[in-house]
């Protein structure tokens, strides 16, 4: 057992106070939209509802969930969430893994025009110009093709590539294997670590994307659901979710403020529930290739 000193006993209990301070900093507001989308709304406004819910219903859900424009945009997400990830991981892999790999020719300078981009880009315009060039305005691919792949993402997975043992690349010559048997039989099966976390970088993006479906997509069926909630939250169009003639206009306004809560909660649930299944990968891709021996 470890004799700890008085100092780091206080070093303990520092750092305990201080990650405790930061977890109720980040926890509370999660917490509150929770409580406020299941309570009484005219709790809400008063002040009233601090951390639990007080008077709880769900008459909020099912409104939100009875609106054909939030599930079709909910579903839409899903389409580009999924397909975009999928695309990103082949592209970003195919690049990070020859990249990674100190026989290619012209390695350093193929990474440099690479680099490059990060700095220095067309901007909107040429870029929107470019997506029209190739027809896909107003398509499902105008959300997953445009940055189909991450410069920053390709450097983070063509280092995890280049921490793999070259003894194990040289064993896959060995036995004749190709680089794409390789890459498909060696490199990705001890990637597990980097594509989790590839998997939750890409996929976080893609489901808070609103952006390109405000600048590509005109046909509203088409719209994320980020798109459909910001016209909601912003310009306050509930119309189709209140039923403007059997309720006051009080009564318009507090179910209002509850449907803000509930389409919060409802758009970030997904990608809170997504992290806890892939933070042990994160350990992991942390700690590889800090200790050699």
């Amino acid at each position: 057992m470890i004799h700890k000193t008085r100092n780091d006993k206080i070093f303990d209990t520092l750092n305990t106070v201080i990650l405790s301070l930061i977890l109720i900093v980040v926890l509370y507001p999660l917490v509150f939209v929770l409580s406020a989308s299941i309570s009484n709304p005219l709790l809400v406004i008063r002040g009233e509802v601090l951390l639990f819910p007080k008077d709880m219903t769900l008459q909020a859900y099912a409104r939100v969930f009875r609106d054909g424009e939030v599930l079709g945009g909910f579903m839409n997400t899903l389409l580009y969430a999924s397909t975009g990830t999928l695309i990103n991981l082949a592209m970003t892999t195919m690049g990070a893994y020859p990249l990674s790999r100190p026989n290619l020719q012209g390695r350093k300078v193929i990474m440099l025009v690479i680099l490059m981009t990060m700095f220095f880009n067309g901007g909107l315009i040429p870029t929107y110009m470019v997506v029209k060039s190739i027809g896909i305005i107003n398509t499902y691919w105008a959300m997953v093709l445009p940055g189909a792949i991450s410069v920053f993402h390709l450097i983070v997975m063509r280092t995890f590539f280049e921490n793999i043992p070259q003894e194990l690349h040289e064993a896959a010559v060995i036995d004749g294997s190709s680089q794409i048997r390789t890459l498909w039989s060696v490199v990705l099966p001890l990637s597990l670590p980097i594509m989790a976390v590839m998997t939750l970088f890409y996929g976080v993006f893609h489901w808070n994307s609103f952006f390109n479906g405000l600048i590509y997509l005109s046909d509203q069926s088409k719209y994320p659901l980020q798109l459909i909630m910001r016209d909601i939250l912003i310009n306050s169009q509930m119309q189709d979710m209140m039923n403007l003639a059997d309720e006051s206009a009080v009564q318009q306004q507090l179910m209002g403020e509850s449907i803000k809560y509930a389409l919060i909660v409802v758009t970030s649930l997904p990608v809170l529930a997504l992290y806890p299944l892939l933070q042990r990968y994160f350990v992991q891709g942390v700690m590889i290739g800090a200790i050699k021996g």
